[in-house]
């Protein structure tokens, strides 16, 4: 039983910073791929970062690409996802997720099985 657990959301002004971790237990391989997912209100679920577990492999999207960082606490299982320089637009439910394969790009959220229950971020003007 795979359980991923986020924390680390809150209201932010529009400049600020935030970081959200993701707490995972039940990963016996730890070779996955460990994503961060974003929706808004009225929004489909978008890609916002991804890293390799073991390899430490990123990946990002555009709109976050050098205001994010994503890593990862091996010895705690926690990945983390250090959102700088933020915008009204990165307001949404952040969400991370893990495949049960490692063989996969990271981009899409049909490539992964388990979720979080996801953690708000707001960012006001």
């Amino acid at each position: 039983q795979v359980q991923l657990v986020e924390s680390g959301g809150g209201l932010v002004q529009v400049g600020g910073s935030l970081r959200l971790s993701c707490a995972a237990s039940g990963l016996t391989f730890v070779d996955y791929y460990m994503g961060w997912f974003r929706q808004a209100p009225g929004k489909e679920r978008e890609f916002v970062a991804a890293i390799r577990w073991t390899v430490g492999a990123t990946a990002y999207a555009d709109p976050v690409k050098g205001r994010f960082t994503i890593s990862r606490d091996i010895t705690r299982n926690t990945v983390y996802l250090q959102m700088n320089s933020l915008k009204p637009e990165d307001t949404a439910v952040y969400y991370c997720a893990v495949p049960r394969r490692s063989n996969i790009v990271p981009i899409s959220a049909l490539a992964y099985d388990d979720w979080g229950q996801g953690t708000q971020v707001t960012v006001s003007a």
